[in-house]
């Protein structure tokens, strides 16, 4: 019988995460490629609306690519980590960081994603940040794609909808096992895989109107099912290269609660609480679940399948669940079919019982614990919460400091949530917050939305000396770090 958890081991992971796109910037430089999130512009009116900004037209890249970048394009910038890599990474580890979430840039090793060999310079480039964080003993847990690829694979292949994209990432995926065995031993195929039905430019690379069929919702699933062999096939080949190595799925939950307690609000919830652990249950146990036979049939979905990817699928399974939690939602019977769902950008019905943030994301660190409950309930693996974290809009007080109670009241909350799962059985293995500097917002492409605990001097449209501060919850992360998180 496993014995009663009272407290954090002492080898728990605590750390922050990131990703390449977002954070970087240098984006012509290093011999590094366009894309996908190279093409996502500063929408004004969308980000005073808090309406997401996680697409581009196919005319809209033609045009960037002919004419050149007219415009705002946060993502080229990011926080210029490019630069500062070693000052942030010692800021890190001035926290105390076990471990460092973060991501390569694909197009950093493949600048179009069909070169016979890599970038020289942009493998360097990743070789010194890992040995950076070496040097203060602090793990690199990395991401091999995180809502990014070539977007020249988008353009002539539609990205994931096409099964050539499998050989073009496996291709990627030996280059960096081998060129960073000895440096990274946790690896995660991909960032939040069940986002490709929500924002499939961002997670799959598609744009729906090169599809090769009207029935969109087939065009996602089809990229998910190639997306799903490649990460099994990936697992593989990470085990087989780098000696003790693990390797994790990753998906966002956003748990839905029944409206209310009539028994189709509770169907309703158990339904779309399905189609969000679909990803886990294919990477987790090797196989497709039986409740999605019904859903294909339903929406007239025809996914394309080799023979061997039930035998893909099988051998290679993951070693721990990885997931990123920042709120909960509600479901309901009486959701109009072309709502969207599972959305980690939206929330269209509001929990009487919770706060939001000033993006309007529900606050509930108990779904946390909820959710976590689940998850160890369901798979009996290992888990890694991967993301984590309070997006708000910070400001430099008179006295030249950042005060953000608010975000250390949020992370709290959260880190009890986690320490009470924890009692009761579940195993978590580590916790990495996002972002732990401010970075340029996934969803919405600004700066003004903050994560961090240092605090970048940059703005929406790049103006600024981008000098690092520290905020008031650098000090108190540091404390929980140091304290095992007996000090909150």
């Amino acid at each position: 019988m496993k014995q009663y958890c009272e407290s954090f081991p002492k080898n728990f992971l605590w750390g922050g995460a990131t990703a390449a796109n977002q954070l970087e910037g240098g984006f012509r430089e290093g011999g590094k490629g366009l894309s996908t999130a190279d093409m996502t512009p500063f929408r004004e009116e969308a980000v005073k609306e808090h309406r997401p900004v996680m697409d581009a037209s196919y005319e809209e890249i033609k045009k960037y690519r002919t004419d050149g970048f007219c415009g705002n394009f946060p993502k080229h910038r990011g926080n210029d980590f490019y630069h500062h890599w070693k000052e942030d990474i010692a800021l890190f580890a001035e926290m105390g960081f076990r471990c460092y979430r973060m991501s390569i840039a694909w197009t950093r090793i493949f600048p179009t994603g069909f070169e016979a060999e890599p970038n020289e310079e942009g493998l360097l480039f990743y070789d010194d940040v890992f040995d950076e964080c070496r040097k203060y003993h602090m793990q690199p847990i990395v991401t091999v794609s995180h809502y990014e690829m070539p977007i020249e694979i988008t353009l002539n292949l539609n990205g994931w909808e096409s099964r050539k994209t499998i050989d073009l990432y496996l291709k990627y995926c030996e280059t960096i096992f081998k060129r960073y065995k000895n440096k990274v031993k946790m690896w995660i195929p991909f960032n939040e895989m069940n986002q490709m039905t929500t924002v499939p430019y961002v997670g799959g690379g598609l744009l729906l109107e090169k599809a090769k069929t009207d029935n969109l919702l087939e065009v996602e699933y089809q990229a998910i099912h190639h997306q799903l062999v490649a990460s099994a096939m990936a697992v593989k080949l990470c085990k087989k290269i780098i000696k003790n190595a693990r390797i994790g799925s990753m998906i966002a939950v956003i748990d839905p609660y029944p409206e209310t307690c009539h028994p189709l609000d509770v169907l309703e919830a158990l339904k779309e609480n399905q189609l969000n652990m679909f990803y886990l249950d294919v990477t987790v146990r090797g196989y497709y679940p039986s409740y999605m036979a019904r859903y294909f049939q339903e929406h007239d979905i025809h996914i394309d399948m080799e023979e061997e990817d039930e035998e893909i699928l099988q051998g290679g399974k993951v070693d721990f669940i990885a997931f990123s939690y920042y709120m909960s939602y509600i479901a309901s019977h009486k959701r109009k079919q072309n709502e969207s769902k599972n959305s980690v950008i939206m929330v269209d019905k509001v929990n009487p019982y919770l706060e939001v943030s000033d993006w309007r994301w529900p606050i509930d660190s108990v779904g946390l614990r909820i959710v976590l409950n689940k998850l160890y309930d369901r798979y009996q693996l290992p888990i890694l919460i991967a993301e984590n974290g309070l997006g708000a809009d910070d400001v430099v007080s008179e006295d030249g400091l950042i005060h953000d109670a608010y975000r250390i009241e949020y992370l709290r909350k959260h880190i009890i949530a986690v320490k009470e799962a924890m009692r009761d059985g579940v195993d978590v293995i580590g916790y990495t917050m996002w972002g732990p500097i401010d970075i340029v917002s996934q969803g919405t492409c600004e700066m003004k939305k903050r994560y961090g605990f240092i605090y970048v001097d940059a703005d929406n449209y790049g103006n600024g000396s981008y000098k690092r501060l520290r905020k008031d919850s650098f000090y108190w992360y540091s404390r929980v770090i140091a304290s095992n998180a007996e000090e909150l």
